[in-house]
This record gives structure tokens, C-alpha cells and sequence, in this order.
């Protein structure tokens, strides 16, 4: 009789640790966690109730920074709100801006969209709206010069409405860093940008 609670118990608990090892929550940042990637730096300098603040190094690997030093994520998705000049903060309408959009489980997609100026093609230069489109893909192991680290795959692809230009991108996210430690870009479409991955990081306590 106890055998056969004994395995009830665990026949109902199996799906709830099936569960809870695939979905992945926000991480708990803390002021001096810094991240060193193959290309530049981010720190974390703020934190309050409803939001962090992550700066980044001039030669950083965001292609999307429109000049901001500094990034405004907000609780609890993690999405970014702000971004900051020096002294002046002004809303983050660019790409990647629901890139973390936490809780992530497999299988989630999310999109967005945005406006910027077209940078490849035949209609370079001319000011677009672009669709994003996210989705978790699975768990990974990934080498990196960090180490070796068990990562969730996301994909991320952007298009402009007419569809003639696309770009796809793949990172890998590890819960144990707390952020993204590989990314991989697609070039004809990316020009011009590396590929990277993580170098060293600090967590503090």
C-alpha cells in the first residue's frame, strides 16, 4: 500500500517538475552583475521596485542602441522602457525592445513591431515599419569562452511589411548567468555585424 502511494505521489508531482524546469522567470538582478562579452560590456548600476538599469559599453554587441549608454528594463518581463542618454531618458520604441518578455517556456512566441531607417537593400536609407517575431525554442548545451553553460535557444526574426528584406538571429540565454552568453546573426542581412558570445561575468550577492 505505501509502494503504491509512494509512486501516486510521484506520478502527480513528475508533470510539475516537468513543468517548473521549462519555464524560465526574470532573473534577480543585482547592482555590479556585469556581463564581458567578445564584443564590449553591460552592467548592471540601478535598481528599484519596478524597474533596472543597464549600462553598456560604447562598442557593445546591441546593433540596436540608438546611441542610449544606458537601458531601462521594467519589472517583472523584464521588457525594455527607457532608453538614456547622459542625463536624458526617452521611451525605448526600437527593435528588441520585448526581448526578454519573461516568463519564457517552451514553445512561447511573442511579436512587435517598430519604425527605423532601412540599412541594406534597395531601400536604404528610407524609414520603415518592421514586425518582430520571438520565439523559445529548446534547452542547449553552449561552449563559450565563459565555460560551458545548459541555455535556452530564442529566435528572433525581423521584417519590413512588403517582406523583400528579413533578419534572423539566434541566442542562447543561461538562467545561471542571468542573461545571454552566444548570439548568432544571419549576414545577408546583418552586414557588418559580428557574431558573439560571453567572455566573463560577475554576480554579486
Amino acid at each position: 500500500m505505501r509502494k503504491v502511494i509512494a509512486l501516486l505521489w510521484i506520478f502527480l508531482l513528475f508533470p510539475a517538475i516537468t513543468w517548473a524546469q521549462d519555464k524560465i522567470v526574470a532573473p534577480v538582478w543585482n547592482v555590479g552583475d556585469k556581463w564581458v562579452f567578445t564584443q564590449g560590456s553591460i552592467e548592471v548600476v540601478g535598481i528599484d521596485k519596478s524597474s533596472c538599469i543597464l549600462s553598456f559599453s560604447k562598442d557593445t554587441c546591441i546593433i540596436e542602441s540608438k546611441g542610449f549608454d544606458k537601458i531601462v528594463y521594467g519589472k517583472p518581463t523584464f521588457n525594455k522602457t527607457y532608453g538614456v542618454k547622459g542625463d536624458k531618458r526617452e521611451k525605448y520604441t526600437i527593435a528588441m525592445r520585448r526581448m526578454l518578455n519573461f516568463p519564457w517556456n517552451l514553445g512561447k512566441q511573442w511579436n512587435d513591431n517598430f519604425s527605423a531607417e532601412v540599412l541594406v537593400g534597395p531601400r536604404k536609407g528610407e524609414t520603415q515599419n518592421f514586425s518582430e517575431a520571438f520565439k523559445v525554442i529548446g534547452w542547449e548545451d553552449v561552449q563559450v569562452q565563459a565555460g560551458s553553460f545548459k541555455t535556452i535557444k530564442l529566435e528572433y526574426n525581423q521584417v519590413t511589411p512588403t517582406a523583400y528584406i528579413m533578419g534572423t538571429a539566434t541566442y542562447w540565454y543561461a538562467p545561471e548567468v542571468k542573461y545571454f552568453v552566444k548570439c548568432q546573426y544571419r549576414k545577408d542581412y546583418y552586414q557588418g555585424v559580428a557574431d558573439w558570445e560571453l567572455v566573463s561575468f560577475k554576480l554579486k550577492k
